[in-house]
C-alpha cells in the first residue's frame, strides 16, 4: 500500500481572515496558490458531511460565483461515477445551468 499527502497552507490576518491559501501534492507533482479551497469530509461515526470552506479577502464575488457554480456541476459528475444516477444528476445540471445564467457565469 502507498500513503499520499496533499498539503494546505493558509496564511491568515490578524483578524484570522485567509490571505494565502498554497497547496502541494507531492506525488502528483503539484503545487499552486488559491484564493479558495472546499473540502467535504465523509465522517462514518457521524455519518454526515464535515465540511472546510476557506476563501480570501482578495477573492472577487465573480469568482466565488464561478467558483460554487463549477463546484457544484463537477460534484454531480462525481454523484454520477458514484451512483451511476444519470436522471438524478440531469435535472441538477438542468436546474444549475439555469442558476449560472441567472448569476451571470454562463450565458
Amino acid at each position: 500500500m502507498k500513503t499520499s499527502e496533499i498539503n494546505f497552507k493558509i496564511t491568515v490576518d490578524e483578524n484570522h481572515l485567509p490571505v494565502n491559501i498554497t497547496w502541494e501534492a507531492k506525488d502528483a507533482g503539484e503545487a499552486s496558490v488559491s484564493k479558495s479551497i472546499m473540502i467535504a469530509l465523509w465522517d462514518a461515526h457521524e455519518n454526515n458531511t464535515m465540511r472546510i470552506d476557506l476563501w480570501t479577502k482578495d477573492m472577487t464575488i465573480d469568482e466565488m460565483k464561478k467558483f460554487y457554480h463549477q463546484n457544484i456541476m463537477t460534484l454531480t459528475d462525481t454523484y454520477v461515477r458514484a451512483t451511476n444516477d444519470n436522471a438524478t444528476a440531469e435535472d441538477v445540471r438542468t436546474f444549475f445551468t439555469e442558476v449560472g445564467k441567472k448569476i451571470g457565469v454562463i450565458q
